[in-house]
């Protein structure tokens, strides 16, 4: 188990009020719950954030989102028809956005994202891809502790 280095809501309260807002902003701009939460998931796998997969799943689950499509998230491209080509397109979007591997997202990633979603859509679907790399790059360089595992939350 790990420690949490820093209690980042303590120690920088501006620059997490600032995050929040960008967040509820990026959450408010019309993005279907269904692919926002598929997106942060996603991200957070690619990312290894433990904080955020354990937050986001939790979510997904109480919001009625079959085990089955959340156990196969990772291979989703492997899952036949289990992903719409909808959320095919946000999550290939979202890989893109969170690796940056080659400096760019590709063409062809950003048309098919842009295909299954109008301008006002995907600028909210890239709010919360954005939004949901920072929170996994500060909790991840925090180390924050998972609700579910935070023993002084109990």
């Amino acid at each position: 188990m790990t420690t949490r280095r820093m209690n980042i809501w303590q120690t920088a309260p501006r620059l997490m009020k600032g995050m929040s807002g960008f967040q509820q902003a990026a959450a408010g701009a019309g993005l279907d719950p269904v692919v926002a939460e598929l997106v942060k998931i996603r991200a957070s796998q690619i990312n290894r954030c433990a904080f955020c997969l354990d937050m986001h799943l939790t979510e997904a689950r109480e919001k009625g989102e079959r085990q089955l499509r959340l156990d196969l998230l990772a291979s989703w491209e492997e899952a036949g028809d289990l992903f719409t080509e909808r959320e095919g397109a946000a999550l290939a979007l979202t890989e893109a956005v969170t690796r940056l591997t080659d400096g760019f997202v590709p063409d062809e990633v950003y048309a098919r994202a842009a295909s299954h979603f109008d301008e006002a859509e995907l600028a909210a679907l890239l709010g919360q891809i954005v939004a949901i790399n920072a929170w996994n790059r500060f909790n991840v360089a925090i180390r924050e502790v998972p609700k579910s595992l935070d023993a002084s939350a109990s």
